[in-house]
């Protein structure tokens, strides 16, 4: 063949091209998919409508079914490409609206076009059609156009009349039938053991086991819950993310709803609340819900039989020999990457919100002591945590009726582990599997302007950096996004619930500037790791450094003492391992009540905080605090870290330092590190031996 019939046969192929592109839809396109409600126009009395796409060669049929039980269903088989296609009209009904006066004149013939169009990502149905109004019939032309979204997981169908001339945009919005359906139930506030305890811990335990097919069951928590974003998330989850909750409203109802994957029922004594905590561990392991003897009933009548009965079981021994005995007969079949220490509060209260995440992983639950003269319960701590993965995750909380938090973390950490609190950190087993946005990428609210040179003045810089992360306290309170703040991300969500940490970084606004944090890749203290293992944690931790946009890391070492009276300083080789080991880092903060050790190193400074805001503080005491601190550190400029307790409001912080006077200036934390590192007025110090 001569190159020139080469040439014309090529021309006719690319002519062709397009043409052959829009006679079908994008595969994405085809299929079932269910309505989105709260996101669509209202629909009268059918409330619902679904539609689903089958395509043959030129030919595309389209089904709209509007309403379930009640329903109405209008399938058009039509040839797409323009070709007027004629459908008979056989049912009255005008669907998107049976409230209105119309009707469709039966025995008449509907025109309907069915064009491709975007590369087959927009279909648009026009149609022409007669209706009957009380005067008589008017002729109308309706276009529904339906929109793929670039992600392929959501169709939005807009439909305009001629008829219709003004009002808001008819609009419905789909997602992939069967997908993003879940659950939902609101928690009571009432954790005593002789209260509502018992329901409430079958429920988690439940959650634990039904989230183990998916996101299925999701908890509401009560408003003073510690972590106060379970309503706000759910929000985010049903407006952003397009899932679809039916609320259950009773454990039977609930039960009943995810009876297939339940395998039995563990039974704990009331009379020894350890036994509800050595349940949690058989309910992941059997995948069995926690019942006390009153909830046996709905149990039985549900077809479950008991895995495991508690009662009397452990009447008279101590919790060592109780978790001894638990220790013998389930570690071996434990996860051995992951622990749930279920301390918090003690006596009748128990706030298990982490039990589902635990049981859905079948962990090991505890509340041991990890205070060295409580031999017993230290000796089996260890124990169990020198069976561990290295870089295991230490879940849950110490007991506050045991130990002491640098306790629990000082030996945590002696193993090169991470801490993750809290006992109340809810629905892991739910935002575990939901994946973040398709395309979305973790971006911080950066201050610093590259090239811009940045020179400090004669003045005070302060900054605000809220304590323990983002999950607890000031995020939903007032004042938020009206002053320049920093907060604590927990990095461990970036893979372990990166969607609920998308909800944080979708909220942020400019003034919302993210760090990382607690010593590692999780809550640790550098100077209890081995130095060997210390390396690998920092590196890890800059690894999610750079995948969540953060470039300044906080750093808290109380292994030596309490808040105030014990070591919180950091020796020079721990400084030295953080700025080798995160090259990236425009900065480090240390501490959580005043520390005192300074460092700099390449224009990068290593702050310690100079202010620990207490819930307690009256706001005109903290201003002389601020003052005073003013006073001693003299030199210009001086940098001051101001460390803010999460049970604080941003609006009381404001109160505090609208009253400073004009010698303060707050920056945002990454200025202030940059103008530190130009200027830096501290002395060095670390930590002799």
């Amino acid at each position: 063949m001569s190159n020139y019939k080469y040439f014309i046969l090529s021309l006719v192929i690319i002519v062709l091209l397009p043409a052959v592109s829009f006679c079908a839809g994008t595969p994405d396109f085809y299929g079932q998919w269910t309505l989105v409600p709260h996101k669509s126009s209202e629909i009268s009395l059918y409330r619902t409508l679904a539609v689903e796409f089958k395509q043959n060669g030129s030919r595309l049929t389209l089904i709209q079914k509007w309403g379930a039980r009640r329903s109405f269903a209008d399938t058009l088989m039509l040839k797409t490409g323009g070709a007027d296609n004629k459908i008979p009209i056989t049912n009255r009904v005008f669907p998107s609206n049976v409230f209105m006066g119309l009707s469709m004149p039966t025995g008449s013939t509907r025109h309907v076009t069915a064009n491709w169009e975007g590369h087959g990502t927009i279909l648009k149905v026009k149609q022409h059609f007669m209706i009957r109004g009380s005067e008589g019939e008017a002729p109308v032309t309706s276009v529904y156009t339906y929109k793929l979204s670039d992600d392929k997981d959501v169709l939005t169908c807009t439909i305009t009349r001629s008829t219709r001339k003004d009002g808001p945009e008819i609009k419905y919005v789909f997602k992939r039938a069967g997908t993003k359906e879940a659950y939902y139930m609101k928690l009571q506030d009432n954790w005593e053991i002789t209260g509502k305890l018992p329901e409430q811990a079958f429920l988690i335990s439940l959650q634990g086991i039904a989230n183990t097919q998916g996101p299925k069951l999701y908890f509401i928590y009560p408003d003073n819950w510690p972590f106060t974003y379970t309503q706000h998330v759910f929000d985010f989850y049903q407006d952003q993310r397009n899932y679809t909750f039916t609320q259950l409203r009773s454990l039977k109802q609930a039960l009943k709803t995810f009876i297939k994957p339940v395998k039995g029922y563990v039974v704990w004594d009331k009379n020894v609340r350890t036994s509800l905590i050595v349940a949690f561990t058989v309910a992941g392991l059997e995948r069995a819900v926690v019942v006390d003897e009153d909830l046996i009933p709905i149990a039985k009548e549900a077809g479950l039989k008991p895995v495991a009965d508690f009662r009397g079981r452990f009447t008279g021994q101590t919790d060592a020999e109780i978790y001894t005995w638990a220790y013998n007969q389930y570690w071996s079949r434990c996860n051995k990457g992951l622990v749930i220490w279920m301390g918090g509060v003690a006596g009748n209260l128990m706030q298990p919100g982490i039990a589902d995440w635990g049981i859905k992983q079948k962990t090991f639950f505890n509340d041991l002591s990890t205070l060295p003269s409580d031999t017993a319960e230290y000796a089996l701590a260890n124990k169990i945590l020198s069976g561990m993965k290295p870089m295991s995750l230490v879940m849950g909380w110490h007991s506050y009726a045991k130990d002491k938090e640098r306790d629990h973390v000082k030996l945590t950490s002696s193993y090169g582990f991470r801490v993750e609190g809290l006992n109340t950190l809810p629905n892991l087993s739910f935002s575990s599997q939901v994946p973040k946005s398709k395309g979305f990428q973790f971006k911080n609210h950066h201050n610093i302007v590259p090239g811009e040179i940045y020179k400090p003045k004669n003045k005070i810089y302060i900054t605000c950096v809220q304590t323990d992360g983002i999950g607890l306290g000031a995020w939903t309170k007032p004042g938020r996004g009206e002053i320049p703040y920093a907060w604590e991300v927990t990095m461990i969500y970036q893979w372990m619930a990166p969607a609920m940490l998308e909800f944080f970084y979708t909220e942020a606004t400019p003034n919302d500037y993210f760090i990382g944090c607690l010593s590692g890749p999780g809550y640790m203290y550098p100077k209890a790791v081995p130095p060997k293992l210390l390396p690998p944690l920092i590196s890890r931790a800059n690894e999610l450094m750079g995948k969540l946009d953060l470039q300044i890391f906080d750093i808290m070492d109380y292994s030596e003492g309490a808040t105030v009276e014990g070591n919180t300083e950091l020796t020079k080789d721990v400084v030295d391992a953080y700025y080798k080991y995160m090259p990236n880092a425009v900065g480090f903060l240390n501490g959580y009540a005043p520390a005192y050790t300074f460092a700099i190193k390449d224009g990068r400074p290593l702050i310690s905080y100079d202010y620990y805001l207490s819930p307690t503080r009256q706001v005109d005491d903290a201003v002389a605090d601020l003052h005073e601190l003013a006073t001693i550190n003299s030199k210009r400029p001086y940098f001051l870290v101001f460390h803010v307790r999460e049970s604080s409001d941003i609006k009381r912080v404001e109160s505090i330092l609208n009253k400073l006077g004009p010698e303060f200036e707050l920056v945002p934390l990454d200025v202030f590190m940059k103008l530190a590192g130009e200027k830096p007025t501290f002395k060095e110090r670390f930590l002799e031996r």
